[in-house]
């Protein structure tokens, strides 16, 4: 079972955010002799998977990153076809769920979706309302992370949704902090977990000027470079906080 603390960033996030570390778990790094070349995530499409027959609808795409540990989910709910399954890569390891539960028109969504992650059965329930509004996953059952967290957004035809990982750091301070963004609707949600702590903190905010990431007070958090996330801040306790990230899907 999943569980979740939502703070005010007026609090928290200044104080916690943020250092998105290099992530490889989907993606390759082109690169030359100097490092001179910028990350490029070449498994990540540039334009949406969702069709634009299912923009309204329960089915479709949706797209989003887990933290406790690190990863990213996509669930395809009959999108061009009658399947209904979802990738989750948890640590750099990809494991396919599937669901029987149909789609019944009029009707919210809720099913669980399972499959094996390093020998073990897992799963997953997600839910989501009429027209694709609020997905997400309400429980979780991965053995090894049993307080796993998920930020979802739905893909539309018109809205490419991408997923960064990465960690944030200050001082005497680590922790994972992976973001899922909308640049069609400058809209961007992180959840952020200490190393070694337990819980888990949401955060979203949006975008300006079609590459800055600002958070809900405005603090103008990092910068989007193609698949590159990086900045840095001073939070509300005169900590200097860096932000660095890589996108993932």
């Amino acid at each position: 079972m999943k569980t979740l603390r939502k703070l005010g960033l007026y609090f928290f996030f200044p104080a916690a955010l943020i250092t998105f570390s290099i992530a490889i778990f989907s993606c390759s790094k082109d690169k030359d002799d100097n490092d001179s070349q910028a990350y490029v995530c070449a498994t990540c499409n540039d334009t949406p998977d969702a069709l634009p027959a299912n923009d309204s609808s329960i089915k479709g795409v949706y797209k989003g990153i887990v933290v406790g540990s690190t990863g990213t989910l996509s669930v395809n709910i009959q999108n061009g076809s009658d399947t209904i399954t979802a990738t989750m890569v948890l640590d750099g390891v990809s494991v396919l769920l599937t669901s029987n539960v149909s789609v019944v028109e009029g009707q919210t969504y809720i099913a669980p979706f399972t499959g094996i992650y390093n020998g073990n059965p897992i799963s997953i329930t997600f839910s989501v309302g009429l027209g694709g509004q609020t997905p997400t996953v309400v429980t979780s059952d991965i053995p090894g992370h049993p307080n796993a967290v998920f930020e979802i957004y739905k893909e539309t035809s018109t809205s490419l949704i991408e997923a960064f990982q990465g960690t944030y750091s200050k001082t005497g301070e680590t922790g994972v902090f992976n973001i899922v963004l909308s640049r069609a609707l400058s809209r961007w949600g992180g959840v952020a977990k200490e190393n070694g702590g337990t819980e888990t903190n949401e955060v979203e905010g949006t975008i300006v000027s079609g590459n800055q990431l600002l958070n809900e007070n405005g603090t103008h958090i990092a910068d989007i470079n193609g698949d590159v996330i990086s900045g840095s801040f001073t939070d509300s306790n005169q900590d200097v906080v860096t932000v660095q990230g890589n996108r993932t899907l």
